[in-house]
């Protein structure tokens, strides 16, 4: 079980349960979790799920609930989320929902607490800088150690079908409207997950929560507050650049440069990226087709869409719709075991990661679990 730890920093998975054109949300969910049975068999360190709501094309909807029925059916891997969205879950629910499985599978469980509700799954862009903008990511790409950081989207939130999309989402999904600051929310987590949290002359305790060895991890997609609180706290962090490439440094940098010991005595960062492995290059080009699809569904006024067929990727594009999704489509790693790998190399060397986190979407549902076990294999290769 340590061989995808023993020439390089421990791999885990981030699950997102993609629909695929023609099939069903039932078959998206067993296929979830037929990857964390794969993935703990093959020695991953932990499988997060994602949170995404009212979406046709994604249906990791409760990440409690799919952490449990992994954790349920794996013996290894820790389970956990990728993230919990404090926009819609309080800290007090999300600590209760994800301790209740530390109870039943003690030292497997994180929470990953996220702030996002209005922009999309994993990014900060309602609150904090946009890549691109002062304060975020410098507007052209970079080559860094061999990494391809590339030059933001052209994406916003001013485009009126975009923000009507997400209010609807929230509107029937509900938002918290009393949020205070990201850093008060991990810190009312820390303090269930111990002894108590303070309110005046009195201590709020969870049975539940209290002593159930939850590791709370801060997710941020840019160098602003999810970063800096992270650091503060003594926390580790997950940067993503399968979700914001652009800044993904920044995010990071931002990270350590806040750090003091807390949770943490030193800082810890695993980094995500979408990757895509055959066992040839061609192939895996081929079953690749589609991703652009996908990504301008999830940037635009549709929404992410079930992942289509390769064949029925479409052909025609205008100069916006490349540039919309060009980031992430630059940044895909897609191939071979050894090709993969030295992608990720990269990706780990230029962020100093200590534990990288891949995400992978495929039409077919066996490509994707094939993948999983190239990269395993392939990452265990000196």
């Amino acid at each position: 079980m340590s061989s995808l730890t023993a020439h390089r920093v421990p791999l885990s998975v981030l699950e997102l349960a993609p629909v695929s054109d023609g099939g069903t949300a039932g078959e998206a969910l067993a296929t979830a979790l037929a990857v964390a049975e794969l993935a703990d068999e093959a020695g991953y360190r932990r499988i997060w799920f994602a949170e995404h709501h009212v979406s046709t094309g994604v249906v990791s909807a409760a990440p409690a609930v799919l952490a449990a029925l992994a954790a349920a059916r794996t013996g290894r891997i820790r389970v956990g989320s990728g993230a919990v969205l404090l926009a819609h879950t309080s800290p007090a629910l999300a600590v209760e929902q994800f301790a209740t499985i530390a109870r039943l599978h003690p030292g497997r469980v994180d929470l990953g607490l996220g702030r996002s509700g209005t922009p999309p799954a994993g990014s900060d862009a309602a609150r904090e800088p946009t890549p691109g903008s002062s304060g975020g990511a410098p507007a052209a790409d970079r080559v860094v150690d061999g990494l391809l950081v590339p030059a933001p989207p052209p994406f916003s939130f001013s485009d009126a079908r975009v923000r009507r999309r997400f209010a609807d989402g929230a509107a029937v999904v509900g938002l918290r409207t009393d949020v205070p600051d990201y850093r008060a929310e991990l810190r009312l987590a820390l303090d269930l997950l111990g002894p108590g949290h303070r309110l005046g002359s009195e201590v709020v305790r969870s049975g539940v929560g209290s002593g159930s060895g939850v590791e709370v991890w801060a997710l941020a997609s840019s160098p602003g507050e999810s970063a800096r609180a992270a650091g503060e706290l003594g926390l580790p962090l997950a940067a993503n650049y399968h979700v914001a490439p652009s800044s993904v440094l920044e995010t990071v940098a931002a990270y350590r440069a806040a750090f003091r010991p807390g949770v943490l005595d030193r800082p810890y960062v695993i980094v995500s990226a979408d990757v895509l492995v055959a066992t040839t290059q061609d192939r895996a080009r081929a079953l690749a087709r589609g991703f652009e699809d996908w990504v301008l569904g999830v940037r635009s006024a549709d929404g992410a869409v079930a992942y289509p067929r390769p064949d029925r990727a479409r052909q025609t594009w205008s100069d916006a719709e490349l540039a919309l999704v060009a980031d992430r489509s630059r940044t895909r790693f897609v191939g071979d075991g050894p090709s993969v790998v030295a992608g990720l190399d990269a990706l780990r060397l230029a962020t100093a990661a200590d534990e990288v986190l891949v995400t992978t979407i495929a039409h077919d549902p066996e490509a994707r679990l094939d993948s999983f076990r190239l990269l395993a294999a392939a990452w265990a290769t000196p």
